[in-house]
């Protein structure tokens, strides 16, 4: 079914929900014209103030408390959930069922049982039924990618990826949903999710996993006496602590077609780094890294220079890489762009595939998401037993 002007609506105003919200309302603004401008319908959050600053900031029509009401709502054809990740299944099979699209923010699922019934309610409908890895629209990390594809990088043999957070340095920052759910649902499952899909990104599937090491260092968090909004809490907090259920810390190898190694270093608790992701690939012919705190650019070092000058050269973003031309308001180099941006690609990728449009790449699909979580849980069960010395 193509749909003209989809009527859409995120569930969840929080930190990622606002994200998708701004990225409908500009999704009609890049790349060729005539693509479908979706209707901004209704951010949907159990606390109205979050869901009517969000419509407000974000051009949404009305705000809703209950998820249900976006569900039953004729007037809403596709749906983002950006929600806790054990509420994800229920919302998202009863889109299915009433026949709307959906984006689901990864993780998919709290479980492999969950993400199963996910991956079969999708099977069951003739909707597009999603998951969100935003950093596949990174222009840059794309950019590398067809220097190792169809460039002179050549095979990746050695990715290493890390991705340092801080949001849980401060002992008194709250408890939320992301402190709980066992080893596994804590830094490996928030945000080591992305580098395991951006390493099978350029590799292709994970054959192994090997060696994992997992730490909690904050063992428990003050209980908040009010509602929390991303990570940063700003809400009073009581006297009661509630023990953390997951991990702060976690590193691990993988492994990959023709002997390809992965190590990957993963936090939440890294002083200093709000939101540090990098990735070094070293190829058969050269190597290429990526910082997100720098990215408009990538660098790369490779045969091509003489032996004199050669090193390594910064390359800046422009036109002639991925999503840049008209991705942008201003699609030049050097101009910047950053992780907002990547939401509005997706964004426009998701609203391409409802009106059955296939120029961009498509967004992955709840299978995928699925395959994701199998990588997580082998990362949980290749946990080491330490050797004493």
């Amino acid at each position: 079914m193509t749909l003209s002007s989809p009527g859409v609506a995120v569930i969840g105003a929080g930190m990622v929900g606002r994200a998708h919200a701004n990225a409908y309302r500009n999704a009609a603004t890049v790349f060729a014209p005539g693509r479908p401008a979706p209707r901004l319908v209704a951010i949907a959050d159990t606390h109205e103030p979050f869901a009517a600053d969000a419509a407000a900031r974000y051009g949404f029509a009305r705000t809703e408390t209950d998820w249900r009401a976006v569900i039953d709502a004729p007037d809403v054809d596709a749906v983002t959930v950006a929600v806790a990740n054990n509420l994800h299944r229920e919302i998202v099979e009863a889109a299915l069922a009433a026949g709307k699209h959906v984006l689901c923010e990864k993780p998919l699922a709290p479980s492999l049982d969950d993400a199963q019934a996910m991956v079969d309610a999708a099977a069951a409908s003739d909707r597009v039924a999603a998951v969100g890895f935003t950093f596949r629209r990174s222009p840059a990390i794309n950019a590398i990618r067809e220097q190792v594809r169809n460039g002179g990088l050549g095979r990746v043999r050695h990715l290493v990826g890390t991705y340092f957070t801080d949001y849980g340095f401060d002992p008194q920052r709250p408890m939320s949903w992301r402190y709980l759910g066992g080893p596994g649902s804590g830094v490996l499952a928030d945000i080591g999710s992305h580098l395991v899909d951006l390493a099978e990104f350029f590799c292709g599937p994970t054959t192994g996993v090997q060696g994992t090491s997992m730490s909690t260092l904050v063992s428990s968090r003050p209980k908040p006496l009010g509602v929390t909004v991303g990570h940063a809490g700003g809400v009073e907090l009581s006297d009661e602590h509630v023990p953390v259920e997951n991990e702060d810390i976690c590193t691990f190898t993988t492994t990959y077609a023709g002997g390809t190694l992965g190590t990957f270093a993963l936090s939440r608790v890294a002083f200093g780094h709000a939101n540090t992701l990098r990735l070094e690939l070293f190829c058969e012919n050269g190597t290429a890294s990526f910082d997100l705190t720098r990215p408009g650019e990538f660098s790369i070092i490779d045969g091509t220079p003489g032996q004199s000058v050669n090193g390594a050269r910064q390359v800046f973003i422009g036109p002639w890489h991925p999503y840049v031309a008209r991705g942008l308001p201003m699609d030049f180099p050097t101009v910047g762009h950053g992780q907002n941006d990547f939401f509005v690609f997706q964004a426009r990728a998701f609203l391409d595939q409802i009106a059955g449009i296939d120029e961009l790449p498509p967004c992955p699909d709840l299978a995928h998401g699925l395959h994701n979580l199998r990588v997580l849980d082998a990362v949980v069960s290749a946990t080491d037993k330490p050797v004493l010395l």
